[in-house]
């Protein structure tokens, strides 16, 4: 198995596996207490299907429970570490396209008046500024972090700090221009 074959999903279940050997409710915990569905999408239903996958292909394995009512524990193998190694370097130094549904938005423009466009594009500025604000507070609330969590957080505010920056030309833009009609 070649590591660049993981998705994001199972990246994200086997690095929080070789944190340390966790049950499949406890990863639904972590990825709740971390707000990692913020940022990459993986269901609570699909956490034992994923653990399934790792484990089939070797990356994983499970530790017999000590008594029926136990829960699978799983840990991560040699082979495991050496594809999360490969795939994390990866994750970090490519850059791969993203399907942010505003494209979709900007596509289908000439369909909505000057006002509705506007409108939306405030209503978008809004509830980007309200995110920011929220990830500020929380990296603010949260110190001292590790920096590699840090480096998260100012990943993310960065991104949307250009995307209100790309709100506010476009908005202006748009209040000069000629609508397309």
């Amino acid at each position: 198995m070649d590591a660049k074959d993981l998705t994001d999903r199972e990246l994200l279940v086997l690095g929080l596996v070789a944190e340390m050997p966790r049950h499949g409710y406890e990863l639904e915990q972590v990825i709740q207490q971390r707000g990692m569905r913020q940022w990459t999408e993986i269901g609570f239903s699909s956490i034992y299907y994923v653990l399934g996958k790792l484990e089939a292909w070797g990356l994983i394995e499970a530790e017999t429970p000590a008594t029926a009512k136990s829960k699978k524990k799983y840990t991560i193998t040699g082979m495991g570490t050496h594809n999360l190694v490969d795939q994390t370097l990866a994750a970090i130094q490519e850059v791969r396209p993203t399907h942010p549904s505003i494209l979709l938005g900007m596509l289908h423009w000439p369909v909505l008046s000057r006002e509705d466009a506007l409108s939306a594009l405030g209503s978008r500025m809004k509830a980007v500024a309200k995110e920011l604000a929220r990830l500020e507070d929380i990296q603010f609330e949260q110190q001292p972090l590790p920096d590699h969590v840090d480096a998260m957080f100012d990943f993310s505010i960065g991104q949307l700090k250009a995307e209100a920056g790309w709100i506010a030309r476009t908005l202006d833009y748009m209040r000069t221009k000629p609508w397309l009609e």
